[in-house]
């Protein structure tokens, strides 16, 4: 890095300007042409063009990427260098596992690690969502069962989130907010903070921003469901999404295998044999019929 460009952390998008954070303090940046789209969790060096504003010059090699479905077949990046993906759910609304498992697929084919959080745990327990729990923790999914409410279990996931930067996704109703909130107390005095810094009055909630937890780690707060979307993926890669079935792939008795009726699927075999759940290779088929 050239002495006199400085490094920072992309931390929201206001508007025309973007908000980096330089060793504690905002600035205000723009973006040279060479330089292809900024996503929030972005480490980006800039060179200064007046007082705590600057122009972004690079963005530096990323771990990993997450990206929305943009216009024609381009996908313009949401949030970078996330390390877990935490999946929100709880008892009301219904528990949609569909879009819990295309969530999970998603994540295994972009290298984010993933766990599921189980929000409203005051509400009585349902025993076919516990049933379904069980096949997520035999597969390796962390789960964490807490109460935005009564703050029950906070502090397990508190410690979860710690040292890592995380995501939260959910279907609209489960609580992905109030938890959020929960997490971070002055959650609207940063929001006003990164505002009133930057000069661009209140930035819109639709956009992806990155908080500083208290206990530590980031959690990028991102409103909408629709970047966890199948755009980008293949039959192949939605098959590979689903844990259990990446040792029995290359069993497949063709290299094409659909994984639906095709002679020698090792995938449809294990289901039918109960080796693995046939609830998740049920809605694999659906995942799959989507697409």
């Amino acid at each position: 890095m050239a002495a006199d460009l400085l490094q920072g952390l992309v931390i929201a998008h206001l508007g025309q300007g973007i908000a980096v954070e330089v060793n504690g303090i905002i600035w205000l940046c723009q973006t040279r042409r060479k330089v292809d789209t900024v996503a929030v969790g972005d480490q980006v060096t800039l060179s200064e063009a007046g007082l705590l504003q600057g122009r972004i010059e690079e963005i530096l090699p990323r771990r990993s990427v997450l990206l929305r479905p943009s216009r024609g077949d381009k996908a313009r990046p949401v949030a970078a260098n996330i390390d877990t993906v935490f999946v929100v759910f709880a008892t009301e609304p219904f528990c949609d596992f569909l879009l819990l498992d295309q969530y999970l697929a998603i994540c295994e084919n972009h290298a984010f690690g993933a766990a599921l959080v189980l929000n409203k745990t005051d509400l009585p327990p349902s025993p076919d969502i516990e049933q379904e729990l069980r096949i997520y923790q035999e597969l390796g999914y962390p789960l964490y069962r807490v109460s935005a409410t009564t703050a029950n279990g906070l502090d397990d996931l508190k410690q979860a989130l710690n040292q890592q930067t995380s995501i939260f996704t959910g279907q609209s109703g489960v609580g992905k907010s109030s938890l959020t909130n929960a997490l971070i107390p002055d959650k609207e005095l940063k929001t006003n903070t990164i505002s009133a810094t930057t000069k661009h009055g209140r930035h819109t909630t639709t956009a992806a921003t990155l908080y500083h937890l208290p206990d530590g780690g980031d959690l990028i707060d991102s409103p909408g469901v629709a970047i966890f979307g199948l755009a980008d993926m293949n039959h192949n890669q939605l098959a590979h999404g689903y844990r259990e079935f990446q040792p029995l792939l290359d069993r497949c008795r063709f290299n094409d295998c659909s994984h639906v009726s095709d002679k020698g699927c090792a995938v449809r075999a294990a289901a039918e044999q109960g080796d693995i759940a046939l609830t998740r290779y049920q809605r694999f088929l659906k995942l799959r019929e989507k697409m």
